[in-house]
């Protein structure tokens, strides 16, 4: 029926609109509410006269984000240079020896260093990988190297990579893959992600993958 074939194609049209939007709000709330607690903090210790200027800026909507946004900024120019890096080695080191917190904080350093570092290798590269069997065939993307105890067992020459799930790429598997059965592509690494979370349905336009082995 032409009304059903409407809805679906309006539904297609602003489906991926309103998950955009709703996800946006969300972020924007959950900063705000992480911003207003901190106001709430400051006006414990804060003068009483500056408690009108803190509501107004608690009531602005977004204003979390811009500071989030600000302080990340901030960050990253004062830590690009020689006296920026030698503090935040010695906050680093304040950091880790603190008890409890330090096991949190350092796994967590170590994981966004992996990811998010300029110079390393996670998330570098899409691959194709046979998985969970022979014959079949899935996304990956390489996460590293084994660690030497690790490789020193394995038969052979050997890569990390991550084997997301579909349509949620967050959850997966960590696998150890020889470096012979594995097949780099050209696809970058968003095109792969998109192609994953699409369940095959947003295929790359113009990627093959590469007729030789990493």
């Amino acid at each position: 029926m032409p009304i059903k074939k409407y809805l679906l194609t309006g539904l297609l049209v602003w489906l991926p609109m309103a998950v955009t939007v709703w996800v946006l709000l969300w972020l924007i709330g959950l900063l705000d509410g992480v911003f207003i607690g901190l106001m709430s903090g400051l006006g414990a210790v804060l003068p009483e006269k500056l408690m009108p200027l803190l509501d107004r800026l608690s009531a602005i909507h977004g204003l979390g984000v811009i500071l989030v946004f600000s302080v990340l900024l901030v960050t990253g120019a004062l830590v690009s240079n020689v006296v920026g890096r030698w503090w935040l080695r010695q906050w680093d080191t304040i950091l880790t020896h603190i008890p409890i917190f330090k096991s949190i904080y350092s796994s967590v350093k170590k994981v966004s260093d992996t990811l998010f570092s300029s110079s390393g290798n996670a998330f570098r590269k899409a691959l194709l990988i046979e998985y969970p069997k022979a014959g079949t065939w899935t996304i990956a993307f390489q996460t590293g190297t084994p660690a030497a105890e690790v490789a020193s067992l394995l038969p052979e020459d050997s890569i990390s990579v991550y084997v997301p799930t579909t349509p949620n790429p967050t959850s997966g598997f960590f696998l150890m893959v020889p470096r012979s059965q594995v097949i780099e592509l050209t696809m970058s690494v968003d095109e792969a992600l998109t192609y994953v979370i699409s369940m095959g349905t947003a295929a790359p336009e113009q990627s093959s993958p590469s007729s030789s082995n990493n």
